[in-house]
């Protein structure tokens, strides 16, 4: 297990996983999501769901730190305790795709020494998005197992420039707007 997960484990930070094991390349791949900030404890065996959390995560990770990271962020505001909560783990050379429900436009930000592309998340899911910038079809996907599917996507990216306009942090605070994700439901 990664220290990423090792932390997330020993401080109960995840949140609905769907995936978490090793790669067959030695990393570790996690889907679900990551608790920033904890709900409220009712009793000693209730808690109400996380106050803010990453949401629709994947992510790639080794000894070292987090190597790729996309998630959905409900909002720009949660980034700054999101970095914080994780900061330890990301690195110069992580890739790093936020998805965010309430931004304007996109950007690529450099934050403490760090490089995040933040895209606007209006009707989509990150799986759907984070295939397109990887350039992959769904079709091509849905033959792999859950482990070659974050492998896949992971390598993909790799190869992809997925930087957008470079922006400063405080641009990409001037971009925060309303959420603008519709909801999506049975019609």
């Amino acid at each position: 297990m990664s220290k990423v997960m090792e932390y997330v484990k020993s401080n109960e930070l995840d949140w609905q996983p769907s995936f978490n094991d090793v790669l067959s390349d030695g990393l570790n791949g996690y889907r679900g999501a990551l608790i920033v900030e904890e709900g409220k404890q009712l009793s000693p065996d209730r808690k109400l769901p996380p106050k803010i959390q990453l949401k629709q995560v994947i992510m790639v990770s080794d000894d070292s730190g987090i190597k790729f990271l996309t998630c959905e962020l409900e909002s720009f505001n949660h980034f700054v305790p999101m970095f914080e909560k994780y900061k330890e783990f990301f690195t110069p050379d992580s890739v790093n795709v936020l998805f965010v429900t309430d931004l304007d436009g996109n950007g690529t930000f450099t934050y403490e020494g760090v490089e995040f592309t933040a895209i606007m998340l209006d009707e989509s899911s990150v799986w759907n998005e984070i295939l397109e910038l990887a350039d992959l079809e769904k079709g091509d996907m849905k033959k792999l197992d859950a482990a070659e599917k974050i492998e896949k996507v992971y390598e993909e990216i790799l190869d992809n420039d997925v930087k957008e306009a470079a922006k400063s942090y405080e641009e990409m605070l001037e971009l925060v707007g309303e959420s603008s994700k519709q909801l999506m439901g049975a019609v």
